[in-house]
């Protein structure tokens, strides 16, 4: 291999993991400018609890990313509103499955109406969700009439929520019997993850190989096992500490839900080539109305579960919850990858994204933007290179 092929190559693979990189250079800091205190169970399961709502909020909003750039500034406004409906409810006796229902419903309602006017009246979606945004966090006032409401359903606080017992059992010692730590429970999901992670990958580079396509296999499966190694030893944390938080669940879920999506049906690929090119795709056959609309509607349903999510890790809702939710989402995907032009954009890079949004929610704001200002200014300089 020649200097300057090296020299390309060192620059694609920089390139590829610039922010994998990043992650993991924000982390090593935290991680001594604590003494190791970041690294911790207790801290690790605090990341994940009080960041539900990232992971759930960035996969919606990376459908409306590939649409061409557009955002949903509405979505903070949309959390806080879903939730005081749901929160009134069962202050009010309403059985709890009737209040989730009511917030996901709503969260989809909204969803469509705001989508119905960037898809069919052509309103550019930053005016659109901009009003959206005023609209239902005056709206979240009326329905709370300015005070805070609380939450005392514990099957409700149990299964959503982010607290001291919102933690999956250990069902394993519990039919053994036996008692202690680590949670065994935990544990073995965590193995079977990175089981089904590396059979995936093996399956990919089977494909690759049959279609005859050119990567990097010692890349790929440096990667499985790089990740393999970090899900080992999120897990082993959990487990050392209660176990599996209730509300990795959800995220999980989600984030399935949305890989499938965007990789494996007509829908997904339809987001990717509207964002690419929409001209081009409405001229193949495609309704790019639909595409739209799916996204924000999309959107809609992520921030109905956000606000189910928010308001059961608080205990309550008041009307200011869910303020700069939407510049979290927003973050987390263009620091993952995705284009502000549209069209590229992945579920697993939106993942590295809010990782490292939630990373830095632990420590500081400043770090925050200058880490998103630094992927966007990236992807520009990338863009007007490749033309």
């Amino acid at each position: 291999m020649t200097m300057s092929e090296r020299k390309m190559s060192l620059g694609a693979f920089f390139q590829k993991y610039t922010m994998v990189i990043a992650l993991v250079v924000v982390v090593v800091f935290f991680a001594i400018a604590t003494g190791g205190g970041s690294l911790k169970p207790g801290s690790i399961n605090n990341l994940i609890s009080q960041n539900g709502y990232v992971f759930v909020l960035a996969a919606g909003m990376l459908c409306c990313i590939l649409t061409g750039g557009n955002i949903d500034l509405s979505v903070g406004s949309v959390v806080c509103f879903t939730a005081s409906i749901g929160c009134v409810m069962m202050d009010k006796g309403a059985n709890m499955w009737l209040a989730v229902v009511a917030m996901l419903a709503i969260g989809l309602a909204i969803g469509i109406f705001q989508g119905f006017w960037i898809a069919k009246i052509h309103v550019p979606a930053f005016i659109a969700t901009l009003s959206g945004m005023y609209a239902f966090r005056g709206l979240s006032n009326v329905v709370l009439q300015g005070y805070r409401v609380d939450i005392n359903n514990e099957d409700f606080l149990f299964l959503f929520g982010g607290g001291r017992d919102c933690y999956i059992p250990d069902f394993i010692r519990q039919w053994t019997g036996s008692e202690g730590k680590p949670n065994l429970t935990c544990l073995i999901i965590g193995i079977a993850a990175i089981v089904i992670y590396v059979l995936m990958t093996v399956r990919q580079i089977h494909i690759q190989k049959k279609l005859n396509l050119h990567q990097s296999i010692l890349g790929q499966v440096v990667t499985t096992a790089a990740i393999s190694a970090v899900i080992l030893f999120v897990t082993w944390q959990m487990a050392s500490f209660r176990g599996l938080p209730t509300v990795l669940i959800w995220i999980a879920l989600v984030l399935g839900i949305y890989q499938y999506i965007t990789t494996k049906t007509a829908m997904g690929r339809h987001l990717y080539a509207v964002g690419g090119n929409e001209k081009a795709t409405a001229l193949s056959g495609v309704k790019t109305r639909n595409v739209y609309w799916f996204a924000y509607a999309s959107i809609g349903l992520m921030a109905g579960l956000a606000g189910i999510l928010t308001a059961a890790r608080a205990k309550g809702i008041d009307p200011t919850y869910g303020e700069g939710y939407e510049m979290d989402a927003i973050a987390s995907c263009f620091i993952g990858g995705a284009s502000a032009y549209g069209g590229i954009g992945k579920v697993s890079g939106m993942i590295i994204g809010a990782v490292l949004m939630g990373v830095i929610n632990q420590g500081m704001n400043m770090v925050k933007g200058l880490v998103l200002l630094a992927a966007v200014i990236f992807d520009v300089v990338s863009k007007r290179q490749k033309r």
